[in-house]
């Protein structure tokens, strides 16, 4: 282990600080892209009618394709998988927020009306708030898949934890595979839990479930 470890150590840390750095990056702007779409889809019947069906349409694109597309296109830079990973980590979360926002009851939506609110407040206080378990559902979602999502990013020399799955898948090294296996489903459940806690924390309190 302490050989292993000597051999390696440096490259697996700075493996899992380019790998972290992919999925924070790209899981804040998937984010923060998918919330708004998710939002203007919302209010827009007829565009979402359209808009929906070709996002569903992208999801079943490999991430390996759409990398080596825009590899084609920007190069080997981190840009190509950061724009990739992105637009990967908002479909969940704009998928839920849409769902989470029509799933409003409309009690709720005239009680908002009936206060005098604009559609602007009613959004931020009320529709907003009522859809958050669903917007983080998508956050979580979005958070785990871009952790195994980001391991591709060493198909075009970009470094992460996929460049000891690739080593050791070529050169037939089982300990390679799994000094990158390992940290990223560790990765992954340490995301996980933090979103949970953030769930916990910014779901109003009358929509969270008993024990939370």
């Amino acid at each position: 282990m302490r050989a292993l470890f000597d051999t390696y150590g440096a490259m697996l840390g700075h493996a899992i600080l380019v790998h972290t750095g992919y999925v924070l990056i790209c899981v804040t702007v998937g984010f923060f892209l998918g919330l708004l779409l998710g939002v203007a889809l919302s209010r827009t019947p007829r565009i979402s009618g359209i808009v929906l069906p070709v996002i569903s349409v992208l999801q079943t694109i490999p991430g390996l394709v759409f990398i080596g597309v825009l590899f084609l296109w920007l190069g080997m830079v981190p840009m190509t998988v950061i724009i990739a990973l992105s637009i990967y980590a908002m479909f969940p979360v704009l998928k839920n927020t849409y769902t989470g926002l029509l799933g409003v009851e409309q009690k709720y939506l005239e009680a908002a009306k009936g206060c005098g609110m604009s559609q602007l407040q009613s959004l931020l206080r009320v529709e907003l708030p009522l859809a958050v378990p669903s917007i983080i559902a998508g956050l979580r979602m979005s958070a785990i898949y871009t952790v195994s999502w980001a391991v591709l990013a060493a198909m075009i020399g970009l470094g992460g934890l996929g460049g000891f799955v690739y080593q050791g898948t070529s050169s037939n090294n089982n300990t390679l595979i799994l000094l990158g296996a390992i940290p990223s489903a560790l990765l992954a459940v340490v995301i996980g839990a933090f979103v949970d806690l953030l769930q916990k924390r910014v779901t109003p309190k009358g929509l969270r479930k008993e024990g939370n």
